[in-house]
């Protein structure tokens, strides 16, 4: 039986997409039971290097959504609208539906799921996170007899590959962007990626999945790695860590903790090793202990081949009665911790004025507001002015913050340009 796609998009991912339908010789057998109905596009004269016939091509992408001969909709053109329209009205026409679009689903994924529970169809996302990694599909089925307890992980390649380059040969933050972007690792405009906000939409979806219950994308803290600096990297190094932006969700007795933020990991952590534009998840619940999943995490062929997996789960249940383990079974909104009550140890960085009793002063801070400094050292004397580095003993995020208000009183700090957490 033929089952027939609409594709919204013929980008990077579209393309791979159609590359693989197109040819499934030596891939699953079910694949040739699908037929590429209709492909949306902006430009029906734009060259292409598909070997699809033109008639497929439509500027009309509502008509794709609406075909009654369509039965799965894959949607890979990103942004928000017309994305979530088309994506509504596919689902109102009961037709089931593959996406990629992690922004889409981690700020409207209630009213796309409560929908798409009501009509019957499924919303498969595995290429929304991690690419070619199947983490979705771990989360929802394997895993499935554990209490899942932390998920966390590198789920933005761009900056992974920024703070490699950093890490392994000595470059600032501007010149690893721009050696990123050379590469087309970095868009023109990476603030998507270097501010958080791509790994936060991330983290909103996999922690979700994770724990059971939705999570509220607006309550996910987030912060870019904008401020790291080549001699974070060094002392970091020193200190027997590397720098990592982090997507982290973890169930604790105050609620779920969601975060997004630059952190220093042990450098014997199974994090810590994962290069370059890889992506890597690690997963702690019982009985399972620890997993750790890593693979490439964007690109077309890593996100075609994760679109390609979620068609194949389509036509394998078809005609079958809805299957749970394919649905999103979300029964609330989850209670989020407020990043007050973490607890973790930290990491400083400040500019000081080079003279005597400097050290104290600032000792003196932490230790009003009950911090235990694990390491401190001077370091790179230059102009009158020098760093101080501090690691603290774990301490509660609002003793932290109080901590950096009193120091902003004092006349020997010049600047504190880093402060980071640690994993």
């Amino acid at each position: 039986m033929t089952v027939r796609v609409g594709i919204l998009g013929l980008g990077t991912v579209g393309t791979g997409v159609v590359q693989i339908l197109t040819d499934p010789q030596g891939r699953n057998p079910l694949l040739k039971e699908v037929e590429i109905a209709k492909v949306g596009v902006r430009d029906l004269h734009k060259p292409r290097s598909s070997q699809l016939p033109p008639s497929i091509y439509t500027t009309d992408l509502t008509s794709i959504v609406t075909d009654p001969r369509i039965d799965v909709v894959i949607e890979v053109m990103g942004g928000i609208e017309p994305a979530l329209t088309l994506i509504l009205t596919a689902i109102e026409h009961k037709k089931h539906i593959i996406t990629a679009n992690k922004a889409l689903l981690s700020r409207h994924g209630y009213e796309i799921f409560t929908k798409a529970q009501a009509q019957g169809v499924y919303v498969m996302l595995e290429a929304a996170v991690a690419g070619g990694i199947p983490v979705i599909q771990t989360l929802k089925q394997a895993l499935g007899g554990n209490r899942l307890t932390e998920i966390l992980g590198i789920i933005n390649g761009t900056t992974n590959y920024i703070l490699t380059e950093m890490q392994e040969h000595n470059r600032s933050f501007a010149s690893a962007l721009a050696h990123a972007q050379s590469l087309g690792y970095a868009e023109a405009d990476p603030s998507a990626d270097v501010e958080g906000w791509d790994a936060a939409d991330k983290i909103t979806i996999l922690a979700g999945l994770a724990f059971g219950e939705r999570l509220r994308r607006e309550e996910v803290y987030c912060e870019g790695i904008r401020s790291i600096t080549t001699a974070d990297m060094n002392y970091a190094k020193e200190l027997g860590f590397v720098i990592k932006l982090l997507g982290i969700g973890k169930r604790t007795e105050t609620g779920i903790e969601v975060r997004v933020h630059p952190a220093l990991l042990p450098v014997h952590s199974s994090l810590s090793a994962i290069q370059g534009v890889t992506n890597a998840v690690k997963i702690v619940g019982e009985p399972i202990g620890e997993l750790l999943l890593a693979g490439a995490g964007a690109g077309s062929g890593a996100t075609a081949s994760a679109v390609t997996a979620d068609l194949l789960n389509l036509i394998a249940t078809r005609g079958s009665t809805f299957n749970p383990l394919m649905g999103c079974q979300h029964e609330g909104y989850a209670k989020v911790s407020p990043l007050a009550n973490l607890q973790t140890q930290y990491y400083l960085r400040a500019i000081v004025r080079d003279m005597p009793g400097v050290i104290g002063e600032i000792g003196a801070i932490l230790g009003n507001q009950g911090v235990s400094i694990r390491t401190i050292f001077q370091k790179d004397i230059h102009d009158n002015l020098a760093d101080i580095v501090i690691m603290t003993q774990t301490v509660r995020e609002a003793q932290f913050q109080a901590v950096l208000a009193e120091m902003k009183h004092l006349s020997v700090i010049h600047d504190v340009p880093t402060v980071l957490r640690v994993v």
